[in-house]
């Protein structure tokens, strides 16, 4: 294990909530909730003024607009959120080649395998310097911690938080873990944390007092001597440079259980189209295509076929799901339909078995691709979705703040201007249309590259 406090983890603030404050001018500041807006949709990410409230990720959408009422309710802007991702991991790969992305907005890095590190203090000033980049470059904060391993580097950057920077100290680690509850610890979640506190175990000071044999009593051979050694300050895991996926797969939660089994047939092939559109954007193909359904009861089922070969065919993926659907009663209604491919790979084997499926669903596949498609053509029927972007030929750039009875309710202002002002045009409106999102940053050409 290494002495030297190398190892730097980076967790960007609040990050879906941040890019929309640094996006939207009137918000900064204000509680700002991300995530799905439906009665069933969750918190995906809240900025810290939202949290004063007590809302949290992973929260019921409902339950937090009873606790923050006056917040500010968004959609996610996944595109935009990827691409200020990829401008920050860019700046971690300056750093080192061993960079280990978790997420979106999170990351570790070995300063030392990139030379950028090799001691306490070329490490901070590393840190120091990677959070100044990542301010210039995206207008956004992140917390960085700095440790001799992986595990303490993330303890330190939670302790960091919001925009900070902690330096755990080599030789302090055992005298910081001990009074720190057991839930700190890597792969303690709730289940565990109760199984160790009915026998008495509430912190990681306490994990090591019991020692490595009642450990093992307690929770099996595996996990009890890997959670003795995390409680010893032990953690050997190198930083692995590339995660590699094991499946792509998207999904959609309904605010209304669909009971018409012609409808769920279409909803599972627009979704396996999505899939397909994911797994060529990542450059990938896959054997093993998955359904999942989620019923009335919230019983979930899961149903998958292995193909005799890798395929990015979307007719292919489109005819297993519709088979692997056939084999699932929804007779009760279903709230929640996903496909999935798995077993990946970076090339597609062009087999019979694909050739053939696809000239046989060529035809009639493409009519339900397009069949989701087609009330975007009459502007009617356009959903505007509050903290998406559009433009209006007269006012500008602009976002949604809300829409119904016909009417959408815009604010006029970009990332570089003051507040602006918020004016209410039909649903129909000519002049409007949706925008891509603008930069959060206007690019200096000491940035450029």
């Amino acid at each position: 294990m290494r002495t030297a406090p190398t190892i730097l983890h980076l967790d960007m603030d609040a990050f879906f909530a941040s890019v929309e404050q640094a996006s939207k001018p009137s918000l900064r500041g204000k509680a700002v909730i991300v995530g799905g807006l439906g009665p069933r949709g969750v918190v995906a990410t809240c900025s810290y003024e939202a949290r004063v409230f007590g809302v949290h990720s992973a929260m019921p959408m409902g339950q937090a607009r009873r606790l923050a009422p006056n917040a500010a309710y968004l959609v996610p802007r996944f595109g935009l959120y990827r691409t200020i991702s990829e401008q920050v991991m860019g700046l971690l790969r300056a750093l080192s080649p061993l960079v280990e992305p978790l997420s979106l907005d999170e990351a570790f890095v070995d300063l030392e395998a990139g030379g950028a590190a090799w001691d306490r203090e070329s490490a901070r000033l590393a840190g120091v310097r990677l959070r100044a980049d990542i301010r210039a470059v995206t207008g956004l904060t992140g917390s960085v911690g700095l440790a001799a391993s992986k595990m303490l580097a993330k303890i330190a950057s939670e302790e960091a938080k919001p925009d900070g920077l902690v330096l755990i100290e080599p030789g302090t680690e055992r005298e910081l873990l001990e009074p720190m509850p057991v839930r700190t610890l890597p792969g303690v979640g709730p289940a565990t944390g109760d199984h160790l506190r009915r026998a008495g175990i509430t912190t990681v000071g306490e994990i090591a007092e019991a020692g490595e044999d009642e450990l093992v009593r307690l929770l099996g051979k595996a996990h009890g001597h890997a959670l003795y050694a995390m409680a010893l300050a032990r953690d050997d895991r190198p930083v692995v440079a590339e995660r590699e996926a094991k499946s792509v797969s998207v999904e959609d939660t309904y605010d209304v259980d669909i009971h018409d089994r012609v409808r769920v047939g279409l909803e599972v092939q627009r979704l396996a189209d999505r899939c397909v559109r994911r797994l060529r954007g990542a450059g990938l193909s896959g054997r093993t295509i998955v359904l999942k359904v989620r019923r009335y009861d919230f019983s979930t089922l899961t149903r998958s076929e292995t193909l005799r070969g890798p395929t990015d065919d979307p007719a292919v993926v489109r005819e297993a799901a519709a088979r692997l659907l056939d084999s699932v009663d929804t007779t009760g209604g279903v709230r929640l339909l996903g496909v999935g491919v798995s077993g990946l790979a970076d090339y597609t084997q062009e087999d019979l078995f694909a050739q053939a499926a696809g000239e046989r669903d060529e035809g009639a596949a493409e009519d339900v691709a397009e069949e989701p498609a087609r009330p975007e053509a009459g502007p009617v029927e356009r959903r505007w979705a509050a903290g998406l972007d559009v433009l209006h030929a007269e006012h500008g750039h602009g976002w949604v703040q809300g829409s119904g009875l016909g009417r959408v309710t815009v604010r006029f202002e970009t990332p570089e201007s003051e507040p602006g002002r918020v004016r209410t045009f039909r649903v129909d409106d000519p002049a409007l249309e949706p925008a891509d999102p603008l930069p959060l940053v206007a690019r200096r050409p000491e940035l450029q590259g």
